[in-house]
């Protein structure tokens, strides 16, 4: 079954993702893909403490994902996958990966001067990320935006053109 769901987030493993977004999706397995948190030890045990119990996780590298996805390392699990960059949503798409539905959750704020439009009051996306939304959504994933579960879900598309 593998992915079941996806979430852009810039906090990755947090109160509300643990509390909220992992019983709404039920899965075998949270997995964290980002290069930062996987190669650094303090941050990646500060977000262990975070997990939610009966559910695995995995803080991984965008390497290790793609080589542990093309293995199918995960084909008998149900995984929500959260990441701060949709690029590897895009990538994991690429490489043969079905991302059924990507919420667009939490982002920082862009730097000033950096094109972007406000899709939530916790979310934006960039000009030069539109794009890369697009091809996700071409690919036959729901992309929406919704920060908390009790949030009305939207269409990403509302906001930028997909």
């Amino acid at each position: 079954m593998s992915i079941i769901a996806a979430r852009i987030d810039n906090r990755l493993l947090h109160g509300i993702v643990a509390t909220q977004w992992v019983p709404e999706f039920k899965p075998q397995r949270l997995m964290i893909i980002d290069d930062v948190y996987a190669n650094d030890p303090t941050k990646k045990a500060g977000m262990r403490m975070a997990k939610p119990a009966g559910v695995a996780l995995s803080i991984i590298d965008r390497d290790k994902a793609y080589t542990n996805f093309a293995a199918g390392k995960y084909d008998d699990h149900t995984v929500f996958v959260v990441v701060r960059d949709p690029q590897i949503i895009l990538d994991l798409q690429e490489a043969g990966q079905k991302v059924p539905r990507l919420t667009v959750g939490g982002t920082v704020d862009p730097e000033p001067g950096v094109a972007a439009t406000q899709v939530s009051r916790r979310a934006y996306v960039l000009d030069s990320q539109v794009p890369v939304y697009s091809a996700i959504s071409g690919n036959g994933c729901d992309v929406t935006v919704q920060y908390v579960c009790a949030d009305k879900c939207e269409p990403l598309s509302k906001y930028v053109s997909l």
